[in-house]
């Protein structure tokens, strides 16, 4: 199948925008919990009437220091409740939030903020706050720089204290679908990141159809609110999606910072659906196989793991099938589900391909794993798995109001309500991926199938040939490999050379797992143990799982296992956690090079 298009169940209003969903929910549900912020170690609810007086209050504060209709201000922190106080607030006063991931460079800091003419920034701390500092004097357009920790809300709450609410009511009742909601710089894997416009128009479409489609996640059973604890960034196109998203359907949302608190916070929070990605997924299973292993119950959680998946994997499991099932869900399962605070349902997975394994995995544990496909460009979800229509190993048919098409050479072309409208100042580039029809060019491999169920084979631009002139696309084999838990990433390497090899890192947790089982020395570093047979043998067997995936001439002939894991914070991933590929193909050229002598 070449096209698929699957009718909107919600279609963009004529008027307004995304910031009068928070008065729409204190008109309608006033006493309804919209969110809960932790605050002294405790959940504290917060009302739909609460946050929209407290957005109010900081939009009259942004208006009364001068920011402006279109004005862009900047948001860097890290998850909490401020920013999404501050994105709905700057949304209120008819304004435009620019996220900036607390992970960025000063370097990227003042690209972001220069090429969005930013007038107001929000950091969280003083350790961002010396970040912008090293840049300032490059931002002549920088008026204002309000720091979380050191009062922000306070400051600009107090600056609008004899502004009405009436000028807030205003800007909202001026603000149009069309207009520009945001600018997101794309992470990119190579090149300074362009700015992608995104109108309200935009998120309206994406999160209407998508809560209507996931009603189940969003508006919980009858007997059971619905609540998440946002860990993936807001600053990235999937977290800010479903931060509107929750208020658009008063699912009660909560944040945490990121994978220092995760467990924690998940214990307490409790949720009944996460967003996540693969990685994080994987991490979830290799660590609670692990832990099994480790205490000498490795046999049982293996047996536990096949059960799930046979479960999952079965139309109508037998009689035999649903009593092993029931006896692990006591001994393994329920444990696994109060890890992530057990009340878990739902995930919804993005980013790369999860697999069939896993997918089965953790629906056959009782937390249904929703694939998604999307990009900045289509305010994140253009393709989901839905209960009605869930196909494992795919990422779903289009989202409702969007249409799916397959050029000619595999490209994945993607056209509907939440399709950007342009590059910020970048006419090229905007014509490079839009065409006058409105259909998004992706840069992205895929299949439709009968049922119009999209499959991701790879990235068009990182596609390798080799110097007998085979194509290879490389993100099937890669994930393969990097499901085995031993390794943490694995990038594949060939261009213009006789054979295709590969670059591995390895997962530090699960290497001291392994060193324990290998009997090698708990010290023992992996440079220590980079040319050990075992080491190599294992690696090997994940190499070799990923090869019966393809075919011979996409087959990896040789790898090499690097002494360091790839990190955002080394430069060597995205903060999606995409692989920078030039930056490690320069980072590590010796050992490519080593690959092929």
């Amino acid at each position: 199948m070449r096209e698929f298009t699957v009718p909107a169940l919600v279609e963009i209003p004529s008027s307004g925008g995304v910031g009068d969903l928070v008065y729409t929910n204190a008109d309608e549900a006033p006493n309804d919990v919209v969110l809960r912020r932790k605050v002294d170690g405790q959940w504290r609810d917060i009302t739909a009437t609460a946050f929209r007086d407290e957005v109010t209050d900081v939009a009259k504060g942004l208006i009364a220091s001068g920011i402006g209709k279109g004005d862009r201000v900047g948001i860097l922190a890290a998850n909490r409740y401020e920013w999404t106080l501050f994105d709905f607030a700057i949304w209120a006063a008819g304004a435009v939030p620019v996220p900036i991931y607390a992970t960025s460079s000063p370097e990227q800091i003042k690209w972001i903020l220069s090429d969005s003419g930013a007038v107001a920034l929000v950091v969280e701390d003083t350790e961002l706050a010396d970040r912008v500092a090293v840049v300032r004097d490059d931002l002549p357009d920088l008026r204002h720089v309000w720091q979380i920790e050191d009062g922000a809300v306070d400051t600009v709450v107090a600056a609008g204290k004899d502004t009405d609410a009436s000028e807030v009511d205003s800007r909202r009742a001026a603000t149009k679908p069309e207009d520009l909601a945001t600018i997101i710089y794309t992470s990119g894997t190579t090149g300074q990141p362009k700015g992608c416009v995104l109108t309200h128009g935009n998120f309206i479409a994406e999160v209407g159809n998508a809560v209507e489609l996931l009603h189940p996640l969003f508006k919980g059973a009858t007997d059971e609110e619905a609540t998440t604890l946002l860990f993936i960034p807001v600053a990235h196109v999937f977290g800010r999606m479903v931060e509107v998203g929750c208020i658009y359907a008063r699912a009660i949302m909560g944040h945490s910072p990121g994978v220092k608190t995760v467990a924690e916070d998940l214990a307490s929070y409790k949720p009944t659906f996460i967003l996540s990605v693969p990685y994080v997924l994987e991490k979830v299973y290799n660590g609670a196989r692990q832990k099994a292993h480790a205490a000498g119950k490795g046999k049982i959680f293996d047996a536990a793991a096949a059960t799930a998946i046979a479960f999952s994997e079965a139309d109508k499991p037998g009689l035999g099938l649903k009593i092993k099932h029931a006896i692990f869900d006591k001994l393994v399962y329920s444990k696994l589900r109060a890890a992530i605070g057990g009340r878990v349902r739902y995930a919804i997975s993005g980013g790369a391909a999860l697999g069939h394994r896993l997918t089965h995995f953790f629906r056959g544990v009782g937390i249904t794993v929703f694939e998604g496909y999307g990009l900045t460009e289509t305010t994140a979800a253009s393709t989901v798995n839905a209960l009605g229509a869930f196909k494992p190993g795919s990422v779903g048919k289009p989202l409702p109001g969007t249409s799916i098409k397959i050029a000619e050479d595999g490209e994945i072309l993607i056209k509907g309500g939440q399709v950007f409208p342009q590059y910020w100042k970048n006419e090229a580039a905007t014509k490079a991926a839009l065409d006058s029809d409105g259909w998004f060019a992706s840069g992205d491999l895929g299949s439709l199938d009968d049922e119009g169920f999209l499959s991701i084979t790879g990235r068009r631009k990182e596609i390798l040939v080799t110097s007998g002139g085979k194509n290879v696309a490389p993100a099937v084999i890669e994930d393969r490999i990097s499901a085995h838990p031993l390794i943490a990433q694995a990038m594949v390497v060939g261009d213009g050379k006789k054979y295709i090899a590969a670059l591995v890192t390895l997962d530090p947790e699960f290497f001291g797992h392994w060193k324990s089982d290998a009997s090698k020395p708990a010290d023992a570093s992996v440079a220590d143990l980079i040319d050990d047979a075992e080491l190599n043998a294992e690696i090997q067997k994940a190499v070799d799982d990923g090869n019966a995936a393809v075919s011979k001439a996409e087959s990896v002939r040789k790898f090499r296992i690097l002494t360091t894991e790839f990190t955002p914070e080394s430069g060597h991933l995205t903060p999606s956690l995409k692989l920078k590929r030039n930056v490690i193909m320069k980072d590590f050229a010796s050992d490519v090079e080593a690959l092929y002598n």
